[in-house]
C-alpha cells in the first residue's frame, strides 16, 4: 500500500518520534499508540507517548501503559517526526499540539469519515473497524513479527471499537485479524471481563441514578444523559461511565440516538454521541466543530452543561425531523 510506504519511510529516516491520540482516549486510542510505540522502539528508535490525559485506570492491564505520559507533565520535547493516532484533526490531541512543529513530518493515521487530512503523510481509511485494525496492516506491511503484547494491544482497539464484534463495522476481515492475534494465547473472555464487565459496588446506585434521571425525547427515539461535574467526579476512576451508559443504553428498543453530555467547566461541555439506526451523529457533531463516525462522533459545546443540552437537542431535533420528511 503505497500510503504504508510513506509511513515506513519516515520511520526508517528518523530517530526520535513524538506518538499521540485524542484527549479523553478510549481503548482503540491508548492501544494503537501503545503498539506504535512499541514497534518503534524495537527498531531501536527513541520515542515518546505523549498524551493530553492519563491513561484511563480501566485500561492499565494493557501492556506497557506506564511508559505513557502526560502533556502537563513535559515541558520541552525534541523530536524528529509526529505521528497522530484515531484523530479527524489536530485540536482534539489537546495540549500536546503545542509540541507540533510545522517543520517536522507529521504522520495521520485514522479510520474517522471526517478526518481533515492535517498530516503530511495521511493513512485514513474510513472503512476500517478501528485504527488498530490499520496498525495491524502496517505491520504485516513491515513484515513485523506480532508478540503476545503487540496481540493484546491490537485485539483491544479492535474488540472496543467493533462494540465486541456486534456493530456494523466488524467485518470478516476483523475476524481473520482476531483469529491471527488470538493464536498468542489471548482468551476472549478474560479481555471481554477486564473491557466491558465488573462495575464496581459503590458505583451501581450512582449509575442506577443517572439512568433513572435521563430525557426520552422525540418520540422516545432518543436518550440524552447529563453528568454535572460533581456528579461524575463520585464515581471510581477505574469505571468508564460514558461507555457503560452507551452499553446500557443501546439495548432499549426503538432508541435511535444517545446523547451524553459531560460538563468539564462551568463554560464547556463535552457531548458524546451514538446512533442505532441510519442517523448520522458524524454530521451534527460537524456542526459545533466535532467530528467522527456515522453512529459514533463527539464534540465540545462551549456553552453551561443546561445550555448545551438544549442547543445539542435542538439541533438533533431538527436533523430528525429532516429525515423523517
Amino acid at each position: 500500500m503505497k500510503a504504508f510506504n510513506a509511513v515506513l519511510n519516515v520511520i526508517r529516516r528518523h530517530r526520535k518520534f513524538l506518538v499521540t491520540t485524542h484527549h479523553n482516549p478510549d481503548a482503540d486510542a491508548i492501544s494503537s499508540v501503545l503498539a506504535v510505540g512499541l514497534f518503534l522502539k524495537s527498531k531501536g528508535k527513541q520515542v515518546y507517548m505523549l498524551n493530553e490525559d492519563a491513561c484511563p485506570d480501566w485500561l492499565k492491564f494493557l501492556p506497557a501503559t506506564s511508559i505513557l505520559k502526560k502533556a502537563s507533565e513535559v515541558a520541552r520535547l525534541d523530536y524528529d517526526a509526529a505521528i497522530v493516532l484515531d484523530c479527524g484533526d489536530l485540536k482534539r490531541i489537546g495540549g500536546v499540539r503545542r509540541f507540533i512543529k510545522e517543520d517536522k513530518p507529521l504522520v495521520n493515521i485514522d479510520h474517522h469519515m471526517t478526518n481533515e487530512r492535517f498530516g503530511s503523510v495521511n493513512v485514513v481509511r474510513p472503512k476500517a473497524s478501528s485504527v488498530c485494525e490499520i496498525i495491524f496492516d502496517l505491520f504485516k506491511e513491515a513484515r513485523h513479527p506480532l508478540n503476545r503484547n503487540l496481540a493484546l494491544l491490537l485485539y483491544s482497539g479492535i474488540m472496543t471499537d467493533t462494540g465486541s464484534f456486534r456493530y456494523d463495522n466488524t467485518s470478516a476481515l476483523c475476524h481473520k485479524m482476531i483469529g491471527e492475534l488470538m493464536s498468542y494465547k489471548i482468551s476472549a473472555a478474560r479481555m471481554y471481563k477486564h473491557l466491558y464487565t465488573g462495575i464496581p459496588v459503590v458505583d451501581m446506585k450512582l449509575f442506577t441514578d443517572v439512568i433513572h434521571k435521563a430525557r426520552l425525547l422525540y418520540d422516545n427515539k432518543v436518550y440524552c444523559v447529563t453528568l454535572p461535574k460533581k456528579i461524575e467526579s463520585r464515581f471510581s476512576k477505574s469505571f468508564d461511565l460514558r461507555e457503560k451508559m452507551f452499553t446500557f443504553l443501546r439495548s432499549v428498543e426503538g432508541i435511535e440516538v444517545i446523547v451524553i453530555l459531560t460538563e468539564l467547566n462551568p463554560k464547556e461541555t463535552q457531548v458524546n454521541l451514538r446512533s442505532q439506526g441510519d442517523f448520522d451523529v458524524a454530521s451534527l457533531s460537524q456542526q459545533f466543530d466535532g467530528g467522527g463516525h456515522r453512529k459514533a462522533a463527539g464534540c465540545k459545546i462551549y456553552e453551561p452543561l443546561a445550555l448545551a443540552e438544549k442547543t445539542i437537542c435542538q439541533a438533533l431535533g431538527k436533523k430528525l425531523w429532516i429525515k423523517r420528511s
